[in-house]
């Protein structure tokens, strides 16, 4: 029978601070593309004075 002669993996070990589910990142990702389009709405009324530029 022959030894093991590589080391011990290490143990696995996760930060709960850090970890961030897919539902976090998701509703983190929404409210940015929300704050982004809403920037943009405000952007677009300021240069063209419409609502929705294009549209009378």
């Amino acid at each position: 029978m022959t030894k093991n002669i590589w080391a011990k993996e290490p143990t696995i070990y996760m930060d709960p601070n850090y970890y961030e589910s897919h539902n976090e990142r998701a509703e983190l990702l929404n409210g940015r593309l929300a704050m982004l389009g809403f920037v943009a709405a405000v952007g677009a009324y300021l240069v063209t004075g419409q609502i929705i530029p294009g549209v009378l």
